[in-house]
């Protein structure tokens, strides 16, 4: 009986199944055909199969529409993208590779939709819409420029040039981990509600382009960073290994905003050495973990709106580490923030102004978002997170007015020393 059936099959044609295979619809009546032409070929060869045959022939014509049901399931996994098994994972995974996705209708709001459509999926991937990280990245570049000019009398001009480069190089290299950070996290960012839009987990932008992109971002910033000197230069690479590792520890420890605070706040050393030349390590240390202080701070904050897809997806962070003593252990952290801020500014001889404003407004700025935040509540953890900005503001604006008391008190001694005596 199993025979005559397949050879039956077989003289039929395979072309039915092949256009199933290729998506389009299965037709119940090359089914039919199917069980018919069974039917009268074993009829032919043996009467006494009329038994089995007329047994088979119903079950041939009723696969049609057991066959229909999965092919329509297989198509809607299809189309979603990616499947919830291993092996539909892998399959996944080449469409990511090989082939454009057909991403959801992604609102890419009023910055990015400006832009040709071509360009947006790119726009996106590196938040183009979302500057607050580029901000956070600048500040504590310009702190370590501004003490440097502090130290060595740069001329103003000089250090808004070292300050529009460092915030070209800021703009693209935050780009630059956006697109290493979403090559990382394409499975967790499909789990994750706020993040399964981005281009790469949606499938709007495949690995290969991504990578392809990437090595475009990292010229960019090359020849950003070919503008400074040797040393600086040289000091820069060394922060690649801590951008690239970043997305890698949210695996492993529950200590990954500790590695982007390492990562983030490179620019305050390299800042400093871009005017000097060289680090005063006394000086730029304790700025540099100042900076690594506050990131821990924003950053856990921002974690907190995350939290439950974290969990569900095996994501680590001190947002699910602190919990709910969150605003307590941020608490120490902003104060040893404050306190390496004025410790630096010690050991570079800062006056009045710096330490007016840092104690004043920058502390009340820290104690303002803790006061506020409800971890709980993911709006309110990012308007928080995003109000970091100000206090970035705060600390660049007490170096720029203690160098400018600085400099206007040099300019009154050295009018006075030259009037001639009475």
């Amino acid at each position: 009986m199993v025979s005559t059936a397949l050879l039956a099959i077989a003289k039929a044609g395979w072309s039915p199944i092949l256009r199933a295979r290729s998506g389009s619809a299965l037709k119940p009546c090359l089914f039919q055909s199917f069980a018919s032409t069974a039917s009268a070929r074993a009829a032919a060869k043996s009467k006494t199969r009329n038994t089995e045959v007329s047994l088979f022939a119903p079950a041939v014509t009723g696969l049609c529409h057991y066959v229909q049901h999965p092919l329509a399931l297989a198509r809607a996994r299809d189309a979603r993208g990616f499947a919830s098994t291993p092996g539909g994972q892998r399959s996944a995974d080449a469409d990511l590779n090989n082939a454009e996705g057909t991403p959801a209708q992604t609102n890419y709001g009023p910055v990015i939709g400006r832009f040709p459509a071509s360009a947006r999926p790119y726009l996106y991937l590196t938040r183009l819409d979302k500057p607050i990280g580029t901000w956070l990245l600048y500040w504590p570049c310009v702190w370590g420029i501004g003490m440097a000019a502090f130290s060595t009398g740069m001329p103003m001009g000089s250090m808004a040039s070292m300050m529009a480069l460092f915030g070209t190089g800021a703009v693209v290299m935050r780009g630059a981990g956006c697109t290493i950070n979403d090559l990382w996290d394409v499975r967790f960012d499909r789990m994750v509600e706020r993040t399964k839009t981005r281009p790469i987990a949606s499938g709007a932008i495949t690995r290969p382009r991504a990578f392809a992109f990437l090595g475009a971002q990292l010229a960019a910033g090359l020849a950003v960073l070919v503008q400074l000197n040797p040393y600086t230069i040289a000091f820069c690479l060394g922060s690649m290994p801590l951008v690239v590792l970043y997305p890698f520890m949210k695996r492993i420890t529950y200590w990954p905003q500790l590695v982007l605070g390492l990562a983030y706040n490179w620019g305050a050393l390299a800042g400093w050495s871009a005017v000097a030349g060289s680090i005063d390590w006394a000086v730029a240390l304790p700025l540099y973990a100042a900076g690594v202080s506050w990131t821990l701070v924003y950053d856990t904050i921002y974690g907190h709106q995350d939290k439950r897809d974290d969990i569900t997806a095996g994501v680590k962070s001190t947002s699910l580490l602190f919990a709910d003593k969150t605003k307590a252990i941020l608490s120490g952290f902003s104060t040893s923030t404050i306190g390496l801020i004025c410790l630096s500014g010690y050991m570079n001889g800062q006056g009045l102004p710096f330490y007016a404003t840092v104690l004043g407004a920058g502390t009340a700025h820290l104690a303002w978002q803790l006061r506020k935040v409800d971890i709980d509540n993911p709006a309110v953890c990012w308007s928080v997170f995003k109000s970091n900005t100000w206090f970035g503001a705060i600390i660049f604006a007490a170096i720029l007015a203690d160098l400018a008391y600085e400099r206007c008190s040099t300019s009154s001694s050295d009018a006075e020393s030259k009037q001639p005596a009475a």
